[in-house]
Order: C-alpha cells, then sequence, then structure tokens
C-alpha cells in the first residue's frame, strides 16, 4: 500500500470482489491494515512456515495431482547418490564451503533424457523427495521458529489453498535475506503444487520500483 499503491489498487479490486488477501509482515503496515489475514513474523524466518504450508499441502493431498503430474517435474526420478543429511546435500566440501553438483540431477536413460516414475509414490520422484525434505516442518515447529501460531498457520494454508487461482505478492523483504533464494523457492514449489501457475490470477509477482 505504500510502496506499491498501483499494485494495492488491484488488490482492492480483487478483494472487493471477494478475494482474500493475507499478510505475513515483522511490521504492522499500511498493506497489514487491510488484510482479512494478518501473521507477525520474525525477520528471516519465513522458509519455516512455508515449509510448514508445504508439508500440509502435500500430507493432506490438497495439491493438484493433475496439475503436478503433467506441468511439473515432480515425476522425474533424481540421481540415486543424491543426499540431504543433518542439513547438508550432497557434494559439499568442508574444506571450501562449496558444493559439487553433480548428484544434484535426473537418472538418464540411453537417450540421456530424464527418466519418468510410474507414480507419485515412487521414492527416486521428485516429489517424494520434497515430501521427505518437508516432512521435518511441522506447524509446531513453524510456530517456535517463527512466532507465529499454530492456528494462525493452519488458516493461513487452508484460507489460500481453498482460493484458486491464488496469487503470491512478494516486494525486497522477501527478497534481501541470505536466505532469500530459498524463500521464494518456497513460493514457486507452493504455487506448483496447486496448479497456480501459468494461469489468469495465479502466479508469483516480484514487485519492483522499475516495473
Amino acid at each position: 500500500a505504500e510502496c506499491h499503491p498501483i499494485a494495492m489498487k488491484w488488490v482492492n479490486k480483487a478483494r472487493a470482489k471477494g478475494a482474500k488477501m493475507i499478510v505475513v509482515d515483522p511490521r504492522f503496515t499500511r498493506t497489514a491494515s487491510q488484510a482479512d489475514i494478518y501473521a507477525q513474523i520474525r525477520p528471516g524466518t519465513d522458509i519455516a512456515y512455508l515449509g510448514a504450508i508445504i508439508k500440509y499441502i502435500i500430507d493432506n493431498k490438497l495439491y493438484d495431482e493433475f496439475y503436478v503430474k503433467s506441468f511439473t517435474n515432480a515425476l522425474y526420478k533424481i540421481n540415486k547418490d543424491f543426499k540431504f543429511d543433518d542439513g547438508i546435500f550432497s557434494g559439499f566440501d568442508p574444506e571450501t564451503k562449496k558444493y559439487a553438483y553433480s548428484t544434484w540431477g535426473y537418472q538418464l536413460d540411453a537417450e540421456n533424457k530424464p527418466i519418468k516414475a510410474e507414480s507419485l509414490d515412487d521414492p527416486d520422484c521428485v516429489f517424494s523427495k520434497i515430501k521427505e525434505h518437508y516432512s521435518r516442518y511441522t506447524f509446531e515447529t513453524a510456530e517456535k521458529i517463527t512466532g507465529i501460531p499454530v492456528a494462525k498457520i493452519k488458516e493461513i494454508a487452508d484460507t489460500f489453498c481453498a482460493a484458486k487461482p491464488g496469487n503470491i505478492f512478494y516486494a525486497l523483504g522477501m527478497t534481501q535475506h541470505t536466505t532469500g533464494v530459498q524463500g521464494i523457492r518456497c513460493y514457486a514449489i507452493i504455487q506448483l503444487l496447486l496448479g497456480n501457475v501459468g494461469k489468469a490470477g495465479g502466479g508469483i509477482q516480484a514487485l519492483r520500483g522499475e516495473p
């Protein structure tokens, strides 16, 4: 509402047609004052509550299965040498503090094309790896890290998942963290699970002064 008043105009037009506005922000801003749901978060902890929402979507099968199978890489099988253990992905060099990415790819067929699993239950597929990765992100864990109450996180998840298509707006407050890339990647995972990418009224909007 303060930095992007023209964008806010269109948000309010959507709200006039019944859209719900969810604001997650450490500060109670002019935008937050108009929100249907406002959650105050500890700065820099977004991944925890977003991870909990991803887990909630998967556990309760709120994802769009047709969309996930047809328009994402969910069925692609991951390299069997790929691992995630105690917060570290495979390929980490403790000396240089850098990753080698050789295991971060797909299983390939004779024509060097990614191999697809038969179902989302295949333990090697991208979907199963995401399910396993986010299994640690319970609402209770997210509450401890973010300060957002469990009930509020569930309300955000239920509201956003029920309204399709849903749109995510973020600005520099989300970008300029050391974990900014991972946080915004969480947005992408949520939107792809729900089938909200490539549809009118959906997507992820990075609000910038230049546009």
